[in-house]
């Protein structure tokens, strides 16, 4: 059996901190740095675009890739159409032979043509963005210094895309090249017809015996509930299923915006804005402010991916305060979170003292991380005894799929779908309502069963299903009606 290489690097990863020209404090970003030193003009990128950390870490690795290929590949670099169509062709098949081995020393897994096209498509803003730089030729990126050769050879890629902004463009019809955006790089290639996968959700009638036997702290043999619960998982649980919140909105959500309605003993959840929120506390502009001014931290989107405070943020709807209610469905279930939550509160949650305000806390009262509670999650998960994967509808998000499906199940409208899952278009929601291939199945034996006439049914002849050449003992039970 052959080893895998590790492929090698012209450009390695790194966060520093970093401040642009025009900006007033420096801001935590991925770089690259090569033999020649960072890659500043992708700092600057990176620091001028507005966008999550997330879609930073992936601008970094599609810059670096491109890199690496440009010094590994071997392709001559006086035509940027062949580079381009190159590099392209060298994500979608890989760069391994059949003997496991590769002359570029990249040892590249073949690629998906979504994944190829999301990393030209992530390239092409930057390259685009090189092209709207003063001084920019081709030869200098910066107008206060030379670019490295590294920057050059990018900055070239710019520069012939500006010539021609187009390349590539002689490889497609004027009809391709209206309907793909994507061309005037390397052409993203027409995708073969398929049906969405559907998406799965948790099994509902296994939801209850996760909350009740999943999640679990001390050995179930202990004698007090108290001990033996995992109140925390079970809130957090509550709030994706029965609240439709996705994974991420979970921990940006404050001890201070969890109330009790005292007439229906329910709770009430808002969700703010990690940011532009509301601040808890009178004398703060938002909830930046807030936590840079009282606890030294950034909003929880504001960290690097890799780092563990990271909680993404997929701009739902909110209202012009910034916050939105979680709408709890069936409405008894905030009953249920409230009392999961009160004895969290009571029994378990380690106190911050004061050192952030967030609602969930870990064992040493800091902000509880997203990766920890993937762990507890997939532990529940196991222990009652199925597998924890997104296709089978047991990770986190399946919770929010869940909760999409019961409105859609019980007859609410897509508008009003929509305004419970907090989505900016009525459309987004439709992904979440699709029927599974088992749900298509079983309405059809329904429908089979409700149309089906009084004539008997026979079980097929032994000589029928040996004329098919199978064993007669694995088609034992088949049926068929009579003509």
């Amino acid at each position: 059996m052959q080893i895998m290489k590790m492929p090698l690097l012209t450009a390695i990863k790194i966060k520093v901190e970093y401040q642009g020209p025009t900006q007033l404090k420096k801001i935590r970003l991925p770089a690259l740095v090569t033999r020649e030193g960072v890659l500043i003009s992708l700092l600057q990128y990176l620091s001028e675009a507005h966008r999550s950390n997330s879609w930073r870490a992936k601008v970094t690795s599609a810059v670096g890739m491109l890199l690496d290929y440009i010094a590994l590949s071997g392709i001559p670099f006086d035509n940027p159409t062949t580079l381009l169509r190159s590099f392209r062709t060298a994500l979608k098949s890989g760069t391994i032979d059949l003997s496991l081995e590769d002359p570029t020393g990249l040892y590249w897994p073949n690629r998906s043509q979504a994944n190829a096209d999301d990393i030209v498509t992530l390239l092409t803003g930057y390259t685009d963005w090189l092209t709207k730089q003063p001084g920019h030729s081709g030869v200098v990126m910066n107008p206060i210094r030379e670019a490295t050769k590294h920057e050059e050879r990018l900055n070239w890629c710019a520069y012939h895309h500006r010539q021609d902004n187009k390349l590539l463009s002689h490889l497609t019809s004027d009809e391709e090249r209206e309907m793909n955006r994507f061309r005037r790089e390397v052409g993203r290639e027409r995708a073969s017809p398929v049906i969405l996968d559907e998406v799965k959700r948790f099994p509902q009638e296994h939801f209850n015996t996760l909350i009740d036997e999943g999640f679990v702290i001390a050995s179930p043999r202990s004698e007090d509930k108290r001990l033996r619960m995992d109140y925390k998982s079970q809130a957090m649980t509550l709030l994706m299923n029965h609240g439709g919140l996705r994974k991420s909105e979970l921990f940006h959500i404050y001890l201070d915006d969890i109330e009790i309605d005292v007439e229906r003993c329910e709770a009430i959840v808002r969700v703010h804005h990690p940011s532009q929120g509301k601040a808890p506390e009178k004398g703060y502009k938002n909830r930046e402010d807030y936590l840079l001014r009282k606890f030294r931290m950034k909003p929880r989107t504001d960290y690097l991916k890799s780092e563990s405070l990271h909680a993404g943020w997929k701009a739902p709807t909110t209202n012009t305060q910034m916050f939105f209610v979680v709408s709890f469905y069936p409405p008894v279930k905030a009953q249920e979170f409230l009392l999961a939550f009160q004895n969290y509160l009571l029994y378990q949650r380690v106190d911050s003292k004061g050192r952030h305000p967030f609602a969930f806390t870990n064992s040493k009262g800091r902000p509880e991380t997203i990766k920890n509670f993937q762990r507890l999650h997939t532990a529940a998960v196991i222990r009652i005894g199925l597998g924890c994967s997104k296709y089978q509808g047991t990770s986190e998000h399946g919770h929010r799929h869940a909760y999409g499906y019961r409105l859609a199940d019980n007859g609410f409208t897509q508008l009003e779908i929509q305004r419970s899952m907090h989505h900016a278009h009525p459309d987004s929601c439709l992904v979440y309502l699709q029927a599974t291939d088992e749900d298509l199945r079983e309405r059809m034996r329904k429908t089979e069963a409700k149309n089906r006439t009084s004539a008997p049914v026979e079980t097929f002849e032994s000589e029928d299903i040996e004329a098919l050449g199978r064993p007669l003992a694995s088609y034992r039970g088949i049926t068929r009606p009579r003509n």
